[in-house]
């Protein structure tokens, strides 16, 4: 691991996070607090891309500095790579219909290395780059924004206590139980990576476990063995992105990677994140027999209601019946928004709601962080993704970004 400190200006008044002693504990501690899209997608990496190489970059889309979280954050990354899955939690994901024995095998060895990450503070802008095998690489993510989420919010909100978090979710399920006809409503906690703390999640979950008959799973590994509710997830942005160097060419990387999930999943973990470059230009690689595999997509982008119509019409021109398949939408949702996108298409197709931030760093005067972590490069070359959102884009070489437009038909 790399650590610098040379950016940081020696007249800085904002304390750091080393100074204030409430940060002393490990914030995580089971390799199982992620959430589960990333060890499914490790798993199709171990068997077919296991000597792949990728960079992962980290950035703030909120543009605040983040400074002050080096030290502290080092101290986090040093027991994070210390960290390996137990026989219990072994023995839970054997359980689960879609690991095989190989793969249980290399988790039962398998930690982060420091080798992977360099973190350093530049232009007073907090840095982290991963870089190295993408089977190593791939299981950062998740812990890493997790970490750097609950130790700015423990600077920055001292006070706040898991109670203030719990008391406000009650107020905003009052609320939601006064809609009509929410019986199929479908609720999933996306929340690990942008959350106020581990302990609020756990909270959270707890709660809807108790007081929501419409929460149906979470996305994290450690909370659905805790709690023995289902674990919900399939693929992220990166699997699309890094076939755009695995695959031969360019304007077929995106049917390559959905036949490699399907080569990985046959079964089950049926779902397809379209908006790696653009609704429109997955779609037009989203053929019948595609479309008839995959029991889904997900929506992370772009107007929801416009996306969900267009799926909608991509099934029925294939002569599929949209009401055999579900749309999962996943893009900063609250309650209350993901109510009005269920109330419109109640009847026409399956609906699923992943709410994230909105669940788990959602309380009255606290401001939360949006960050995320992406791969921006694949076998020294580089990626990128178009998203149905502007702001959501994300690319470090604009060369290759017109080269991708052009492949998939997007104007420049």
């Amino acid at each position: 691991m790399t650590i610098s400190h040379s950016a940081i200006q020696s007249t800085q008044t904002t304390p750091t996070l080393a100074e204030d002693a409430s940060v002393g504990s490990v914030i995580i501690d089971s390799l199982l607090d992620t959430d589960a899209y990333k060890l499914h997608m490790q798993q199709a990496v171990f068997h077919q891309y296991p000597n792949v190489d990728v960079v992962a970059e980290f950035h703030c889309r909120s543009q605040e500095d983040l400074s002050a979280l080096l030290e502290p954050l080092k101290a986090q990354i040093i027991a994070l790579c210390q960290l390996r899955f137990t026989a219990p939690e072994l023995d839970y994901l054997a359980s689960l219909p879609f690991y095989q024995a190989d793969y249980l095998a290399y988790l039962a060895q398998f930690q982060l290395s420091e080798d992977t990450i360099e973190v350093c503070v530049q232009a007073g802008q907090l840095k982290v780059k991963l870089s190295g095998k993408w089977l190593d690489v791939i299981l950062w993510e998740v812990p890493l924004l997790a970490i750097i989420s609950e130790l700015r919010l423990q600077l920055k909100y001292p006070d706040i206590q898991v109670s203030d978090a719990v008391t406000h979710l009650k107020h905003k399920l009052a609320l939601f139980n006064q809609q009509p006809n929410i019986s199929d409503f479908n609720l999933i906690d996306f929340g690990t990576r942008r959350r106020f703390s581990k302990a609020v999640q756990d909270a959270i979950v707890s709660e809807l476990i108790e007081h929501c008959p419409q929460f149906t799973g979470t996305s994290n590994y450690a909370l659905a063995y805790k709690y023995n509710i289902p674990a919900v997830g399939t693929q992220a942005h990166e699997w699309f992105q890094a076939h755009q160097q695995l695959c031969a060419v360019l304007a077929n990387s995106q049917q390559m990677a959905l036949s490699s999930w399907l080569k990985e999943y046959p079964n089950t973990l049926g779902l397809a994140l379209t908006d790696c470059i653009t609704m429109d230009a997955f779609l037009r690689d989203f053929n019948a027999d595609f479309s008839h595999q995959f029991i889904g997509l997900r929506h992370d982008s772009g107007a929801p209601i416009a996306w969900g119509e267009k799926a909608i019409r991509h099934y029925q021109t294939l002569g599929i019946d949209p009401t055999t398949k579900v749309l999962v939408f996943s893009d900063g949702l609250s309650l209350e928004k993901a109510t009005e996108i269920y109330t419109h298409f109640v009847g026409r197709i399956q609906t699923s709601f992943g709410i994230g931030t909105k669940l788990t760093c959602d309380i009255p005067n606290v401001d939360s962080l949006n960050i995320v972590l992406k791969l921006t490069a694949c076998q020294g070359k580089p990626v990128a993704k178009i998203s149905d959102e502007p702001g959501k884009s994300m690319c470090r070489d604009e060369a290759y970004l017109q080269q991708l437009k052009k492949a998939f038909k997007l104007a420049s």
